[in-house]
Parts: C-alpha cells; sequence; structure tokens
C-alpha cells in the first residue's frame, strides 16, 4: 500500500482520499486510494481511484478472478457517483510480469477494460501505465 502510494506521490500525485469512498444508495464500497494531478497549462485535474493488489493467495487465478470482480464493481458505480475520475488496479511488477502477461489474463483486462498502475515496489516507482 505505502510503496504504491510513495509512486504515486513521485509521479506527481496528491493522495486525496485513504481510502477513497465510492457510495451509492445503501452501498459503501472502498477503494484504497484516491489521487489527483493538476495540469500545469490547465486549470483543470486529473483524478484517479486506486485499487491497490498484491496476488499473494493460493491461486494467482483466484485471486485475478476475485480482483477483476472487485474492479467491475468499483467501476460500475464510480461512473454513478464520480464519472470523471478513473479507476486503476495496481500491481507490483512482479506480479504483471508472472500474470498480466499471460494471453489469456491479457484477453480478460482488455475486454473488461482494466487500467492498470505497475509499480516497481522496492523504487517506489511506476513503471508503467496502462489504459
Amino acid at each position: 500500500h505505502n510503496s504504491v502510494k510513495n509512486a504515486l506521490v513521485k509521479d506527481g500525485w496528491e493522495i486525496t482520499d485513504d481510502p477513497y469512498h465510492i457510495e451509492y444508495k445503501d452501498l459503501r464500497l472502498s477503494a484504497d486510494l484516491g489521487a489527483e494531478r493538476a495540469f500545469a497549462a490547465q486549470k483543470d485535474s486529473e483524478k484517479i481511484a486506486v485499487e491497490i493488489k498484491s496476488f499473494i493467495g493460493h491461486s494467482a487465478i483466484q485471486d485475478f478472478k476475485l480482483a477483476l470482480g472487485q474492479y467491475m464493481l468499483y467501476l460500475t458505480y464510480l461512473e454513478l457517483v464520480d464519472p470523471e475520475r478513473k479507476l486503476y488496479l495496481a500491481v507490483s511488477e512482479k506480479v504483471f510480469d508472472e500474470l498480466f502477461t499471460r494471453e489469456s489474463i491479457q484477453f480478460a483486462r482488455k475486454r473488461n477494460q482494466m487500467s492498470l498502475i505497475v509499480v516497481n515496489l522496492a523504487n517506489e516507482e511506476i513503471k508503467q501505465w496502462i489504459a
């Protein structure tokens, strides 16, 4: 959690929510982080919500199924309550290299429009933004 948070700050993001709450009617969900980055040339800002996943369970596929389901649920309600905020799933480089480079996982990620932030946890640096 802190490594991803620090990587976002290094990349110019301001952490605005820790956690970021998504509330709709009788439902309250919590993504790990909310962040915002101002554009220098404009008065607008870019807003994101980030769910951090470690994939340390017994089965990487089971972890992916849970992460995908959670991502889709958050995305569904985020579109209603904060449609300008982009949702990302943050994963380590190791998880990305071992799981998200698999053709079957790439297909599911793209099919479900899952955006990723790939983070080097040791250096607390963002290596890739994948939309």
